[in-house]
């Protein structure tokens, strides 16, 4: 199966368990269309096998999480200076299976626009919709997409929030379906809170969404704050599971866009430069 998928989409670290929950023994997992085998023995070594292989699958512990590949990246793991941060909450948030393409949800995370009517009184309400102007620039010598300067009025933007406040963010993509989020920090003026989502296509249509935060919170419970974030994620999963197509539209005359999606336009048009298909139609 993997010979049927596109380079830039084989060649890259996803993804496939947060380490702490990989029990022993064999269990099964699933990446790009091959079932995994993931093998931990007495000692906690663990070991990765796809269908059809012998050899065992390159695999990096980064992040709390497992990440392998079906191909040959051709660099490591992006940096996340946050993550080594000793002061920093580190929050992984579960796991969620969602039938939906992973570009979607790598897209439906970038989009500001949904916020007052998908997460109202959290992270976003009537009448404050609209999204003022913000930057969006591929940078060329890092091959990341980015969006700066963007803010947007939040009555809850995070769970240690007391009152309704203006969020500023920046968004940056690393992968075709990995993606991280800088935002205002309510308990530091100098830093940001940091939230991530690594996804993992399962198929072009199915994928399991990862998502970690990377906080400033000595108050909050570990509980709460999952909760909080899961609460926001699912609220999400309705969307993107009604979605149609399923598959991200690459063809810009298939969907149209607005100035509020400045972001979707510059990840669909990096995408199409990478020749990524996986997930994706109308992609040459």
């Amino acid at each position: 199966m993997a010979n049927d998928i596109d380079k830039a989409t084989l060649d890259q670290w996803y993804v496939i368990d947060t380490e702490a929950v990989i029990p022993f023994g064999t269990s099964r997992n699933r990446l790009l269309g091959s079932d995994l085998s993931v093998c931990k023995d007495g000692d906690g070594k663990i070991s990765v096998f796809a269908e059809g292989r012998q050899d065992p699958l390159p695999i990096r512990h980064r992040f709390g999480f497992l990440w392998t590949t079906l191909g040959q990246p051709e660099g490591e793991i992006f940096p996340l200076p946050e993550a080594d941060e000793p002061d920093r909450r580190y929050v992984p948030c579960g796991v969620v299976t969602v039938r939906a393409s992973g570009l979607r949800i790598i897209e439906n995370f970038l989009d500001m626009a949904h916020f007052p009517f998908v997460h109202t009184d959290v992270l976003g309400a009537e009448p404050y919709t609209e999204v003022e102007h913000y930057d969006v620039e591929i940078r060329r010598d890092v091959d990341e997409v980015w969006a700066t300067n963007c803010k947007f009025f939040q009555p809850q933007a995070a769970f240690s929030a007391k009152d309704g406040i203006t969020t500023h963010y920046t968004y940056r993509v690393m992968t075709p379906f990995t993606t991280l989020l800088y935002k205002t920090c309510p308990n530091s003026e100098s830093r940001w809170d940091v939230i991530g989502l690594f996804v993992q296509p399962l198929d072009p249509d199915r994928c399991r969404a990862h998502p970690i935060m990377y906080l400033i919170d000595d108050a909050s419970t570990t509980t709460e704050l999952i909760h909080f974030q899961q609460l926001i994620f699912l609220q999400d999963r309705i969307i993107l599971e009604n979605q149609r197509p399923v598959l991200l539209p690459l063809e810009p005359r298939k969907e149209i866009p607005t100035r509020a999606d400045a972001s979707s336009i510059a990840y669909r048009r990096w995408l199409k430069e990478k020749g990524v298909r996986y997930g994706a139609s109308g992609a040459a």
